[in-house]
């Protein structure tokens, strides 16, 4: 399998829509997934500076078209698994936003029964499998999702989400070495924000993230992750290959955080001026991007605009006012599951049932 390579570039012309071939309609659904996403991370930013989230919490915000983009072309029944700043890939593969909300605050109601935190949102109803803390820890599962779709003969894909840092992580090779070997269906995604935490990727790596997967002979891309139509289009048609038996794919989403690294990290810190940070927010917002798109082919207006963002914010408040009303998990929770007995007769024992044998 030779690799190529398919650069997208941003267009702000009012026919983008067609170029990408996206109705309206569904333009503006991305719109409004991408305002949900903002807004639900601006109010765990808020949430977590007076308290009521505590750990790790790492945030999306700039990366919204990421998410939006790579995860609406696919079907329910699809997989996605990804790494610690999964908030907004949760909520778009479907996980409801009071129960990530919940998670967040450390609620028995959250999407991991409050124990996962920000890091670790699991819904397998939605098929999201997961964020995980370990850099590059995920690559190897969403191998083994894949392997399981091949196995069974399933119509299904899995994408793997990671950041720029996991693809010097030796899992990764190894991974992406037996994906190639068995001809997995699985989408690999390098979400590149330039920097892994405060280092950037060119301090770190001689080569490009998009040629990271040519000793392994799978085909590779790159596409400009502020551009959610570029995003979903270049998906869409991905999706649709590996699904056909095209095999394994990596690709590279170009985009940039605008927030630090975590919550414990200032905007730009000391590895990024302010300079670069704004000039980014001003200018690759993909929000604004996608707005003026759909204000210059008369498919929004201001009214619409405002009342698709208040209603996110009802959204957003609402779950918020639940996470803070629902409970923490009680002392009993330490011990479900953690470990399973067997019981005299051999027979494993499942919070008190005892249906299933041993094997």
């Amino acid at each position: 399998m030779a690799q190529t390579r398919t650069t997208t570039k941003r267009t702000k012309s009012a026919d983008a829509l067609g170029r990408y071939g996206v109705s309206p309609e569904l333009a503006l659904g991305l719109l409004g997934d991408m305002l949900l996403f903002r807004r639900f991370e601006e109010k765990a930013e808020e949430a977590y500076a007076i308290g009521k989230i505590g750990g790790f919490c790492h945030l999306h915000i700039g990366q919204e078209a990421a998410a939006a983009g790579c995860i609406k072309p696919l079907r329910t029944e699809d997989y996605v698994i990804g790494a610690y700043r999964e908030h907004t890939q949760a909520l778009a593969k479907g996980v409801p936003p009071r129960v990530v909300m919940a998670e967040l605050y450390g609620k028995g109601a959250g999407a991991s029964g409050g124990k996962g935190g920000s890091m670790h949102i699991f819904n397998r109803d939605v098929r999201f499998m997961g964020g995980h803390g370990i850099v590059g820890g995920q690559v190897p599962l969403g191998t083994g999702i894949a392997w399981k779709i091949k196995y069974r003969e399933e119509d299904n894909v899995v994408v793997c989400f990671m950041g720029d840092a996991a693809v010097n992580q030796g899992a990764f090779h190894e991974a992406l070495n037996m994906a190639a070997i068995w001809d997995l269906p699985a989408i690999y995604v390098v979400e590149n924000n330039e920097y892994g935490m405060g280092t950037a990727f060119r301090r770190v790596s001689l080569t490009e993230i998009v040629e990271k997967a040519s000793p392994y002979g799978i085909p590779a891309s790159d596409v400009d992750g502020q551009d959610v139509l570029a995003t979903y289009a270049h998906f869409r048609d991905l999706a649709e290959e590996v699904r056909g038996g095209g095999g394994p794919r990596f690709v590279e989403v170009r985009t940039y955080r605008f927030r630090g690294h975590s919550m414990s990290d200032p905007v730009s810190g000391t590895y990024r001026s302010k300079d670069e940070v704004d000039r980014h927010t001003h200018e690759q917002d993909p929000i604004s991007l996608l707005r003026e798109r759909l204000f210059d082919g008369g498919h929004l207006d201001q009214d619409a605009l405002e009342a698709m963002d208040a209603e996110v914010k009802e959204i957003v408040n609402e779950a918020a006012e639940f996470a803070d009303d629902t409970a923490v998990p009680g002392p009993e929770a330490l011990y479900e599951h953690v470990w399973s007995d067997l019981d005299v007769r051999g027979r494993l024992r499942f919070d008190g049932r005892e249906d299933a044998p041993w094997r």
